[in-house]
């Protein structure tokens, strides 16, 4: 008489008590981790975005809901604004020259001068300027927000009780990757929601289903890639090199076709390389939100070696001379 298999019983009870729990297999996006970020920047300093703004590094947003104001009625305020401030100087300049003609300037009469044997005092030289080639630059505005604005992108946020996500209008298998999906790039470099949380978790939507239509698409990608990537901002620079690895991953060939393109991108990897955390024998906690650009940069350099065919390492040696490689190692 044939034995019952006991082993099928404890798997069935696994899959029924996993069942139970479906968050234990579900994972924060990436366009959710970036909202969490911002919310323990706020605890620590609510101004930050502001701040940011302030000093002219992001983009303004629009005067109104439903666009900025016409140009005709801004140029009376901005009118009245110069010519009040310039009345206000020729006044002033006017005052002075009252005051001071009839009074030699300090330095053309001829009382009062004297010489001395004693040397003075060495002056100071100020050392040499900060190149500043790891400071933010200012972030433009982008494409995806104009698109967003007019509402031609077919995306809504789905907002959920375990967190939001994208309702697209038009299945991802029907739409146009070549006019789509670099659109979508155009906008990592955005920091204000809901436009950075619409353009990151959209590229991973069209990733996950784009399948063959990714590969042509590719030399369009390379503008906004490297737009993002020249605003020298880590966190956007964070955001850029996950998308590179899930764009590489994302279909065959794509990491080939990424190789002529090396001296567009890897040029800002170069620079940041080196940022990365000593901390000695500490654990780094923040490990797992993958935040450390040194190390994300590593990581992405390797995946594009494995997936870039045999040319991809002499390319890559070339632009980034400290990189060694992982395979030959």
């Amino acid at each position: 008489m044939a034995q019952p298999a006991p082993a099928q019983a404890p798997a069935a009870q696994d899959g029924a008590s996993k069942s139970h729990h479906p968050s234990a297999s579900k994972t924060i996006s990436a366009a959710a981790t970036l909202i969490l970020a911002d919310a323990q920047k706020k605890l620590v300093d609510p101004d930050f975005r502001r701040k940011e703004k302030l000093q002219g590094l992001l983009p303004k947003n629009n005067d109104s809901p439903f666009g900025n104001f016409p140009d005709e009625s801004k140029a009376y305020t901005r009118r009245t604004h110069r010519d009040l401030t310039k009345n206000a100087t020729e006044k002033l300049e006017t005052k002075a020259v009252k005051t001071h003609k009839d009074f030699i300037r300090r330095g053309l009469g001829t009382g009062g001068l004297t010489s001395s044997v004693l040397h003075g005092k060495p002056r100071e030289i100020p050392p040499p300027p900060r190149a500043g080639a790891l400071n933010k630059r200012k972030i433009p505005s982008t494409e995806f927000r104009r698109f967003y604005d007019r509402g031609d992108l077919p995306i809504r946020v789905c907002h959920g009780g375990t967190g939001n996500s994208i309702k697209w209008k038009v299945p991802e298998e029907k739409l146009d990757y070549h006019h789509y999906l670099p659109i979508c790039f155009d906008g990592l470099r955005e920091k204000e929601d809901p436009y950075r949380f619409l353009a990151v978790q959209g590229v991973y939507d069209l990733l996950a289903k784009g399948g063959s239509k990714i590969l042509p698409v590719v030399p369009q990608l390379i503008i906004p890639i490297k737009t993002a990537l020249n605003t020298r901002d880590p966190e956007i620079i964070g955001t850029v090199l996950k998308v590179l690895q899930a764009l590489v991953l994302s279909a065959e060939m794509v990491g080939e076709a990424f190789v002529p393109y090396y001296r567009q991108i890897l040029p800002v990897f170069n620079l940041f390389k080196h940022c990365n955390v000593n901390i000695g024998d500490k654990i780094e906690y923040g490990q797992r939100k993958r935040q450390n650009l040194g190390d994300l940069i590593e990581e992405t350099l390797e995946i594009l070696e494995l997936h870039g065919g045999e040319d991809a390492f002499i390319n890559i040696k070339y632009m980034i001379p400290t990189y060694e490689s992982c395979v030959l190692s």
